[in-house]
């Protein structure tokens, strides 16, 4: 019985140093991988030349149709309409869409008392009815588009407003280079709580990447608060049929969807008289459940060129939790190349190296955004983005999510 005991505790002995080898190898080399990653999107960032427009007494001749869907918006929408009443455009080139989903509150009477030829009020109630339908925001935009008259279609939200050199900007690259698609900046603005000033420094991060990787055409990723296709691209490609049946998309999937005819029609115009200024969600659980609605989507797009770096991303924010766990039952030292170490000190390494590698990709894309001022907090946020990180990715793949008061999953 005594020998049993022994080679009982042994074996655990044994088996508690493979795992705490296993869990250091594992997560240096995600570390490693991770931090390669961060450097290329530093570097691809830094190579996109920012576009500027020499307006004078520049003529444009395309005609611009702007679809905004809005459900109970009647907080925002006002302050959107201002904003594009007031572009430098010219006025006869250039219309306003907004599409009424379902709406119960004042959209309606708000859009319709703007004295502008330009604006449009759409009810989507008129040719759909509520039900059956999983992606309303789709069918939304689908629907303004099928009545305009653009040759191109931008599309903002109805809580967003813009510069006003927006879409005299927007025209002036469309003109010169005639892309199928072009991906804009947007921002996060107006932020004073620790929860919105968490989220706009987690987007602006996303929307760094989002640059980066499309101008080099290593990934496809944008927003659709800030989108621009050829109207003739959109029927060629099929519009949103075949990814209808998705919940959220609307912008990822469609612009997968020009990818897979032709990605090297798809560009980035960076530019900050395009930035489109958009509202923060106002706690933790609003904030919780937007995440998981855009990682909802992510084993359903098109182009798998993104899976692998969602995948590497999600693999080394687990890590640091576990190496965090791990810090709490392995209190040994382990050896790696002649080097002694804990799991703890490796936790607080990785942790180091992460903010410090994030920060150095992050505050040249802050300083763009005119953003710096929320840097300060960066650091001080690492440890709940990364329990953010691992709720939003787990929950995305197998729980659900509301949006505008509706349940989807």
């Amino acid at each position: 019985m005594f020998f049993r005991g022994l080679e009982i505790g042994f074996s655990f002995f044994i088996f508690q140093k493979l795992m705490q080898s296993f869990l250091i190898v594992i997560s240096l080399l995600l570390l490693l991988i991770y931090i390669a990653l961060i450097i290329i999107y530093r570097i691809y960032w830094s190579d996109i030349p920012s576009y500027i427009v020499k307006y004078g007494n520049k003529r444009f001749s395309t005609f611009i149709s702007i679809i905004v869907p809005a459900r109970n918006e009647e907080c925002n929408i006002a302050s959107l309409l201002e904003s594009i009443k007031n572009q430098s455009y010219p006025q006869h080139l250039f219309e306003v869409i907004v599409v009424d989903d379902f709406s119960t509150d004042n959209t309606k009477h708000i859009v319709q008392s703007f004295d502008c030829t330009f604006i449009k009020y759409l009810s989507l109630e008129d040719h759909i009815s509520e039900s059956n339908i999983n992606s309303y925001k789709k069918k939304a935009i689908e629907t303004g588009i099928s009545l305009s008259k653009g040759e191109l279609i931008v599309t903002t939200d109805a809580d967003c407003v813009v510069k006003e050199n927006w879409l005299a900007t927007i025209a002036d690259f469309y003109e010169l280079h005639k892309p199928d698609m072009i991906v804009m900046p947007v921002v996060i603005d107006d932020v004073r709580t620790p929860i919105q000033i968490f989220q706009s420094l987690d987007f602006m991060s996303l929307q760094g990447i989002t640059a980066a990787g499309l101008y080099h055409k290593m990934h496809g990723m944008c927003n659709g608060a800030n989108l621009a296709y050829r109207k003739t691209s959109y029927k060629e490609v099929g519009g949103f049929s075949g990814i209808d049946h998705i919940a959220s998309g609307d912008d990822m999937m469609l612009l997968h969807k020009f990818s897979a005819r032709d990605k090297n029609s798809i560009l980035y115009l960076k530019s900050k008289e395009v930035i489109v200024k958009t509202q923060p969600v106002n706690d933790v659980r609003s904030f919780i459940n937007q995440r998981i609605r855009w990682a909802s989507k992510a084993d359903k797009y098109q182009d798998k060129s993104l899976l692998p770096i969602l995948l590497i991303v999600y693999l080394f924010n687990c890590s640091l939790f576990l190496l965090f766990l791990g810090s709490l039952f392995f209190n040994k030292e382990a050896s790696l190349l002649s080097y002694n170490f804990s799991i703890r000190e490796l936790l607080l390494f990785s942790i180091v190296v992460k903010t410090a590698a994030e920060m150095i990709f992050l505050i040249p894309v802050s300083h763009f955004f005119n953003q710096r001022r929320l840097m300060w907090a960066f650091p001080i946020f690492q440890p709940f983005h990364v329990i953010y990180i691992i709720i939003a990715g787990w929950l995305g793949k197998f729980g659900e999510y509301s949006w505008k008061e509706r349940k989807v999953k």
